[in-house]
């Protein structure tokens, strides 16, 4: 089967021919019909800091994690699903016996196993798959769509931290989990969402998924522009997607006291937060981590059941051996989401 590959410790990938995986009694075989790229296979493929850190000692292996495709074989243990089954995986594999795990915190499994980082991933023609992490998709949802379920997931499992309804959202961060999580701020019926990043670009995109105020962070002073925008009170909800320190304490100075912020971005180092001015907002920070196994997956389903816009973020489709012309257009940040289709 054609394969991408981490073969070496440098920027760069390789694509080859490789055998089918072979599959145990409690997993299933998928061939892939669509699988889209995200950051962390973006950290992959360059080999930068974090990559080398935390993909060292796994090359060579096949990465890519986001994946829609169709059952092709089964384990003899496997329930629930059939051959031909539409299927996407959720890219947590979790051990099932820890303290997490058997309290209902699978996401946050501490044997926790990440599909295309510590093991064999998607960008590939086929790829084995634990059943218990295959979520079957409604086939009249296209593959290159229902691959982008796994992003959308992580913006689900950020909103509903808490309640937006009839609230005032800040979003920092308009990758593809941003754009979602203003989408879904709008759907579930906040008064107003502020979307905030540099790029003109992705403002757009923001402002197509119903973003009311669009704040360049580059050239604007974004404190000055969210409270004047909120007469001085502050947002009533801050989500952080983007993984910039500056946005972590924008964010939080513009957060209303009592607000709650929800923080997905992940940061490649320390840095200073003023937390005394955290304590007296008396305002919630949260971390968060993927998706709830399986609550997220379920509301993911709804929202694309209602209406929700996925597609909007796919901007490319590429064959996935034209894989390098997908990290060509990202860089150029000429691209949201990048499906690519064996």
């Amino acid at each position: 089967m054609l394969s991408v590959w981490k073969s070496k410790p440098e920027s760069g990938l390789e694509v080859k021919e490789t055998e089918i995986p072979k599959i145990n009694e409690d997993e299933v075989l998928i061939k892939v019909k669509a699988a889209s790229i995200c950051g962390t296979d973006r950290h992959i493929q360059k080999w930068d800091e974090w990559a080398a850190n935390r993909i060292g000692k796994n090359i060579p292996y096949i990465f890519g994690h986001e994946v829609s495709g169709e059952i092709v074989e089964m384990g003899k243990n496997v329930r629930g699903l059939e051959i031909d089954d539409h299927v996407s995986a959720e890219t947590h594999i979790s051990c099932g016996y820890c303290f997490q795990c058997r309290t209902g915190n699978e996401h946050i499994c501490e044997n926790v196993k990440i599909l295309g980082v510590d093991v064999n991933g998607v960008f590939a023609e086929y790829v084995a798959l634990p059943y218990r992490n295959a979520w079957k998709n409604d086939k009249s949802v296209p593959h290159w769509i229902a691959s982008a379920q796994e992003p959308m997931g992580n913006a689900v499992h950020t909103v509903f931290d808490g309640d937006v309804a009839g609230k005032t959202v800040a979003v920092f961060g308009m990758g593809p989990i941003g754009l979602c999580a203003v989408g879904l701020c709008k759907m579930a019926g906040a008064e107003k969402v502020i979307a905030v990043h540099p790029s003109d670009f992705r403002l757009k995109f923001a402002k197509d998924f119903g973003a009311d105020l669009s704040l360049k962070s580059r050239d604007a002073d974004v404190k000055k522009e969210i409270m004047d925008y909120t007469d001085g009170k502050g947002v009533d909800v801050m989500l952080e997607m983007s993984g910039s320190p500056q946005a972590f304490n924008d964010g939080i100075s513009v957060l209303r006291p009592g607000g709650r912020a929800s923080i997905l971005g992940v940061y490649s180092k320390p840095f200073e937060v003023d937390v005394t001015g955290i304590v007296f907002k008396a305002a919630r920070v949260n971390g968060i981590n993927g998706r709830r196994m399986f609550d997220t997956w379920y509301k993911t389903k709804a929202f694309l059941k209602a209406g929700f816009p996925l597609e909007k973020i796919i901007t490319h489709n590429f064959r996935l051996d034209e894989i390098e012309k997908g990290f060509e257009v990202l860089d150029a940040k000429e691209a949201v989401k990048v499906a690519l289709e064996p």
